[in-house]
């Protein structure tokens, strides 16, 4: 049987999903003095992503397993510490307890890896050390660790503008197929922003739930993503990583998520996904693929997910 995203055992540790978080659509509106860019994007969340445990201890401690573990293992001060440290400041509690890390998700990849792992280690602290801490409370703590956390915090399908911070809940999304393709070729954000380039694009936001899975690949395909261009300057095999998925059976969009390099493919029905998945897998044994759907919240994940 399956358990909550956010699960208490008997020896008190707490378990959290950080799904992967991807921009269905990405338009970059322009550019403020300091440098930072202006955003309207709909980010949604996949079935797929890190777990985040902690239990109790006696002093802040994390460690890091799972494929992609040791990307970070010379990070002494991640964004996961710096999470558990700035809620321990915030509540004025002693900041104790080990966190593990098991992260599946390939890092500097588009999937806000780093900012979901922040957000999981702040729903865990929260129940962990009793905080019971309101929505508002911690959208403020995750605005100050990075501009991808508080949409990881609000964990459903929204609208995000200004530099990213400002989240709005979207029209609920339908239950949609997915294959995340990644060439396995990490990829700075900030590379690519510095990259782009051009006049800026209008906000597309929709009020509409989509009907099906194809309205909304339809209502995605009047709309871009705004990076693509400068990422794939950055990295030639993005194209080739959206002409796999889109000649796939049953793709009805392929696009790149978030600053790149992972690409995903929008399918109708899992089936179709997970074949699309094993043949790109068969011609593309160096990329990270794997099948998956979107959800409509992060709570309903199973634990592990």
């Amino acid at each position: 049987m399956s358990r909550p995203a956010r699960q208490q055992g008997p020896t008190g540790e707490v378990r959290a999903a950080a799904p992967a978080k991807l921009n269905l659509y990405l338009h970059v509106l322009g550019r403020r003095a300091d440098g930072y860019h202006l955003l309207d994007s709909l980010v949604a969340f996949a079935a797929l992503g890190d777990t985040v445990s902690v239990r109790p201890a006696g002093r802040l401690t994390v460690s890091v397993s799972g494929p992609f573990g040791a990307a970070l293992a010379d990070e002494p001060d991640n964004l996961v510490l710096r999470a558990a440290r700035r809620l321990a400041e915030a509540k004025a509690v002693p900041a104790g307890g080990a966190i593990e890390l098991v992260k599946r998700l390939p890092v500097s990849a588009g999937l806000g890896g780093g900012s979901s792992d922040a957000a999981a280690v702040l729903r865990a602290f929260d129940r962990l050390w009793g905080l019971g801490m309101e929505g508002a409370e911690l959208n403020q703590l995750a605005r100050d660790l990075g501009a991808d956390v508080p949409v990881c915090i609000a964990g459903r399908a929204s609208f995000v503008g200004g530099i990213g911070a400002a989240v709005e809940p979207a029209p609920a999304l339908p239950q949609a197929a997915l294959v995340l393709a990644n060439p396995g070729v990490p990829l700075a954000t900030k590379e690519v922003y510095a990259a782009h380039r051009g006049a800026g694009s209008e906000p597309a936001r929709f009020r509409e739930a989509p009907r099906d899975t194809a309205h909304l690949a339809a209502l995605l395909a009047a709309r871009r993503n705004d990076l693509t261009e400068p990422a794939q300057a950055l990295v030639p095999a993005i194209g080739t990583v959206l002409e796999a998925l889109a000649g796939k059976p049953g793709c009805l969009l392929a696009r790149m998520s978030g600053s790149g390099p992972t690409c995903f493919g929008l399918f109708a029905d899992a089936a179709a996904a997970e074949r699309a998945a094993k043949a790109l897998a068969a011609d593309h044994p160096d990329w990270w693929l794997k099948p998956t759907a979107l959800i409509g919240d992060v709570r309903e994940l199973a634990e592990g997910a």
